[in-house]
């Protein structure tokens, strides 16, 4: 049994339509190639779906530019005429808007006012104390984090000064406890006490010579009257 005709018009659901669109386009593309091969053809296809989706096929003989060029010798349409035309009112639009910054900017400086009258004037001044106003309030802002960031500094200092003061109370408590000073140097320690009239001092001392490391070393009391 033959497949039945199918009514040529457009495809309302648009899943059923973007299928039969993939399906259809790759058997053109298939023949686009098989005429390219089998018949020495020259063939361009160019496809948007109704998505957007584009999809193209060119020969591998020729480029798409060259083919564009063969079918406006042959039909006589100017392809690039009015996208050319396009491209040069874009340009003349982007060179208007550079000089005229770049006469904004020149104004800014104080040049070329002779051409403004009174209106242009006093926008020109009004722009530029809103400038300044801009300006100022970030100095401003700058200023105080700044400011702010000295404070947390100083305020770090402080707490290590104040570190530092209870470690020195500490160490001068633990040395009035020995009636003296105590240093804690690691090689060797010094209390000095100073009663009953006479002077005692009691020395700990450590060899530096490495071939002294076996000689026995300890405290040893100086008895002074």
């Amino acid at each position: 049994m033959g497949r039945g005709k199918i009514v040529i018009k457009k495809i309302e659901n648009p899943t059923n339509r973007q299928v039969t669109y993939s399906k259809r386009r790759t058997g053109i593309m298939k023949k686009a190639k098989e005429l390219t091969v089998l018949c020495d053809a020259q063939v361009s296809i160019i496809m948007f779906s109704s998505t957007g989706k584009f999809s193209k096929y060119c020969s591998p003989s020729i480029d798409t530019k060259k083919m564009y060029d063969r079918y406006q010798q042959v039909t006589g349409i100017d392809l690039w005429s009015a996208q050319y035309e396009k491209m040069q009112n874009y340009l003349n639009h982007l060179k208007e808007i550079n000089r005229n910054l770049r006469r904004e900017i020149r104004q800014r400086m104080g040049e070329g006012l002779e051409s403004m009258d009174i209106k242009d004037l006093r926008g020109l001044e009004q722009n530029l104390d809103e400038a300044l106003k801009t300006v100022r309030e970030r100095k401003y802002h700058l200023i105080s984090t700044q400011t702010d960031t000295y404070k947390k500094k100083l305020k770090s200092a402080h707490e290590a000064h104040r570190h530092l003061l209870q470690e020195l109370e500490i160490k001068d408590e633990q040395a009035a406890a020995y009636g003296g000073f105590v240093d804690d140097d690691d090689d060797g320690a010094v209390v000095l006490a100073n009663g009953g009239g006479s002077h005692v001092y009691a020395i700990r001392v450590q060899p530096n010579q490495p071939n002294l490391q076996g000689i026995a070393y300890g405290f040893y009391d100086l008895r002074l009257a």
